[in-house]
């Protein structure tokens, strides 16, 4: 175990709520680590954890009294599942059973775990444990999906021999990954100091002076990228072009509406940016001219309009890419891979997000988005359908690894 990185729990309050799974015998275990690295433990144990483990041994171990009953007296003038959440420096379920991340995800409050789950306000670890086949079912993913999103930290099972004799992935993690997270948790986020632009919308080339070319994004996804990256501690900057939805918290928006606006307003930010994540459908084309007055039909049975290329946003600023991630997204009908995989080589990108906008339930405007994210080397991660916000985290997810790989090679020794 890396005690350098546990020690940061010293003096720490954390509540450990324990779920009715086999893995609930190791929370013995864990209490016993946290109260070693000198936290202050409180366990919330639900009825079928005592099946496994008692709360007995749990109270020993930690030196607190353990909670189970909503309704148990307490302290007067103190109400059990709120002086509790109150306290807490950081809240860890392990294990975290199919059930609970069920109810939770849907926001039910049933025992005291689960409403605890919905008052506290500090870091979230959840550590799921259950059968193999449990794990790998789509509800189970997206109940995990819908927590990820809202914050939570999954320290995902291993894989291994489980209690019912499988081999598959289910088992508990291992401590030292639990505790390294619950250390980790008392940090600030995981995108904290990093300088990240977004751009997001699409772009209007004016034709004359009411009417214009552009296309059908609505901004969604860049806004949710926005807002997820600000809410894991980055400093994000959002260059949106013209829709209609509120500026997410924390973040500074820039609104432009042509292309060769958004070109000047990423060029003049791109001085003080770690990332840039070119999210916004900007036209490939403006019209070569712009009619100061409105453009009459009258003697006309035809109109030929004369386009020029936009400058390609990602490209005119791969030679100033110095040290930066770069992620781009192929929007396209049908197929979309093999033109992310050209575009990828191209831009030289560190990320692109490929994805088939003709797709009335996860193309543009939709709340939802399926996309497949592919790196330099050709690795890809298909993403499901799922909501444009989960999205938006899983897109982070991969950049911060890249983003770390990245560093590591640039600096071998760390120095």
């Amino acid at each position: 175990m890396d005690t350098g990185k546990a020690s940061r729990l010293t003096g720490k309050k954390i509540v450990l709520g324990v779920t009715g799974g086999i893995g609930a015998y190791k929370a013995a275990e864990l209490v016993r680590a946290f109260v070693k690295e000198g936290a202050d433990v409180s366990v919330v144990m639900t009825r079928a954890a005592s099946k496994f483990i008692t709360p007995l041994t749990l109270e020993t171990l930690s030196r607190n009294p353990v909670a189970m009953d909503m309704f148990s007296p307490t302290a007067e003038g103190t109400i059990n599942h709120i002086d509790l959440a109150q306290s807490a420096d950081v809240f860890v379920v392990a294990p975290a059973t199919a059930n609970y991340l069920g109810k939770t995800a849907a926001g039910i409050a049933d025992d005291l775990l689960t409403t605890m789950t919905l008052v506290v306000r500090c870091p979230v670890i959840l550590a799921p444990a259950m059968n193999s086949r449990m794990w790998s079912h789509p509800a189970v993913a997206e109940n995990v999906d819908v927590l990820r999103a809202r914050g939570a930290r999954i320290v995902e099972p291993e894989e291994g021999e489980l209690a019912c004799g499988e081999e598959g992935p289910g088992r508990l993690a291992r401590l030292e990954k639990i505790i390294e997270a619950v250390s980790d948790g008392f940090s600030e986020g995981d995108l904290a100091g990093l300088r990240i632009l977004v751009t997001a919308g699409p772009t209007r080339e004016p034709l004359d002076p009411v009417r214009f070319l552009s296309n059908r994004s609505s901004g969604k996804m860049g806004y949710a990228i926005a807002e997820a990256a600000a809410r894991r501690g980055g400093r994000v900057t959002l260059i949106s072009g013209p829709v209609e939805l509120p500026v997410p918290a924390a973040v500074t928006r820039t609104r432009i509406t042509s292309g060769r606006e958004m070109f000047q307003e990423v060029k003049k930010a791109l001085d003080n940016t770690d990332w840039l994540i070119m999210a916004a459908a900007v036209g490939d084309f403006t019209p070569a001219r712009t009619s100061e007055v409105k453009i009459r039909k009258e003697g006309k049975e035809t109109l030929t309009l004369d386009l020029s290329r936009n400058p390609d946003i990602l490209m005119e600023l791969l030679p100033e890419k110095r040290g930066r991630l770069f992620v781009g997204f192929a929007a396209e009908t049908g197929d979309p891979v093999e033109e992310a995989k050209r575009k990828i080589q191209k831009k030289g990108l560190d990320l692109i997000v490929a994805n088939d906008v003709s797709r009335e339930e996860t193309g543009f405007a939709s709340d939802e988005n399926e996309a497949v994210l592919i790196d330099p080397d050709g690795n890809m991660e298909n993403l499901p359908r799922m909501s444009k916000k989960i999205m938006a985290g899983r897109i982070l997810d991969s950049a911060l690894a890249l983003w770390r790989k990245k560093r590591s090679s640039d600096d071998p020794d760390g120095g």
